[in-house]
């Protein structure tokens, strides 16, 4: 059928822009392109061997429970040590009960602007901001207002102005090693930001998909920790930790705004993946997760540091980026008058895929920044990537 015009689909769908990582993956698909686009963990990190030992004593002693129908809610032993760790590593009092297992923190955005948004909402994000929480809420047609991200977190005046003159829904946030720009807010912006949503009684939703891996530094306070709990919903993966494939993560939030989510979860798709979710509470149980998330933290320290490494000795004058104290990605930012689109063309040219900044924006804005993603290249990919990124732009600077 040459022309489907004539389908009926809703102004919701049609206001969905398709996810320009996926688009640019299946070009970074082919054998001989480094790609630094993705947002991929290093594949040196996933623990099949023990995976597939816990899958086997899932099936040995659980089998038919872990095969079965289940409560919507998620696996109560999974909710249990999810609610250990937020009060051994952040000192957090969650009850097992206020977290719900999604598929993914991504279905929890879905969730989340589900039953949030109405159309000609007005709701706040970070510029640049998360591909995927900018996808999952254009879903239900919101009034987006992006406020830019300094070196140590939201412009904080910009951030009062849109309150006083807006009454948006939430903000919403990655403070620790943010997605895209891999900034890490300070512990003074974040006490900055509390008090203003406590002034105006907002809501603020707290994405951690990168809190565990960290760097360097002293580890800063959640926003659960500065706000009232009826204020803070916390979003968490397990895909940064253990294995991207399994899809879970989870929502951790009051009882009013769980209920909420539940229903339009059932909804939805019933529950997560059962068994998925007794594998991954079975290994859980079997290792210890704070070596494990010290061997990641390290391995990507490592690779984050021979990148910028690269990047101080190659690339040209006026390249900018930042120094990520953890997570997985380095922001580029190039020069006025050049384009991060042209730079993505001219780089895969090269064998190079890099990914533009204009997705990452709401407002049409970003050409002028560039996604790197150091977590799954190796040394040697690193180096030759880099180097040919930096002859890149030395071309396309010289002759522009």
């Amino acid at each position: 059928m040459d022309n489907i015009s004539h389908f009926r689909f809703s102004r919701r769908s049609m206001a969905t822009p398709r996810s320009m990582i996926r688009e640019i993956l299946k070009v970074c698909e082919q054998p001989d392109i480094i790609s630094f686009a993705g947002g991929l963990p290093s594949p040196d990190f996933l623990d099949t061997e023990g995976i597939r030992e816990a899958s086997d004593q899932v099936l040995a002693r659980e089998g038919k429970a872990a095969l079965q129908y289940s409560t919507t809610e998620g696996y109560r032993p999974l909710r249990e040590w999810i609610a250990a760790r937020y009060e051994k590593r952040l000192h957090i009092s969650v009850d097992p009960d206020e977290i719900l297992i999604t598929n993914g923190s991504q279905q929890t955005l879905d969730l989340l602007a589900r039953i949030f948004i109405d159309e000609g909402d007005p709701i706040l994000i970070e510029a640049p901001g998360y591909l995927g929480a900018i996808q999952a809420f254009s879903q239900y047609m919101p009034v987006f207002h992006a406020i830019p991200l300094e070196q140590d977190g939201p412009d904080i005046s910009c951030l009062g102005r849109v309150l006083e003159e807006t009454d948006p829904k939430f903000l919403y946030t990655i403070p620790n090693s943010q997605n895209p720009s891999g900034i890490t807010y300070s512990t003074e912006r974040r006490r900055e930001i509390s008090s203003l949503l406590k002034e105006h009684d907002m809501l603020l939703l707290e994405d951690d998909a990168y809190g565990e891996i960290r760097f360097s530094g002293a580890r800063r306070p959640s926003f659960r920790n500065l706000l009232p709990g009826n204020q803070t919903i916390l979003l968490g993966s397990f895909s940064k930790i253990v294995a991207p494939g399994f899809r879970l993560g989870w929502l951790c939030a009051p009882g009013e705004i769980l209920d909420k989510a539940i229903t339009a979860k059932q909804a939805s798709d019933l529950h997560t993946n059962i068994f998925a979710q007794h594998v991954l509470a079975r290994y859980l149980e079997r290792i210890d997760m704070d070596s494990r998330i010290s061997s990641i933290s390290r391995a990507y320290a490592e690779k984050c540091s021979l990148m910028l490494e690269c990047m101080d000795r190659l690339f040209p004058e006026g390249i900018g980026y930042t120094r990520p104290d953890g997570g997985m990605f380095i922001w580029l930012t190039l020069p006025e008058g050049f384009s991060a689109m042209e730079l993505w063309r001219r780089a895969l040219e090269k064998n190079v895929a890099i990914l533009p900044g204009t997705p990452f924006y709401t407002d049409g804005g970003g050409d002028s920044g560039v996604r790197l993603n150091f977590s799954n290249a190796d040394a040697e990919g690193i180096r030759i990537g880099i180097s040919r990124l930096a002859g890149v732009m030395q071309e396309y600077m010289d002759t522009a």
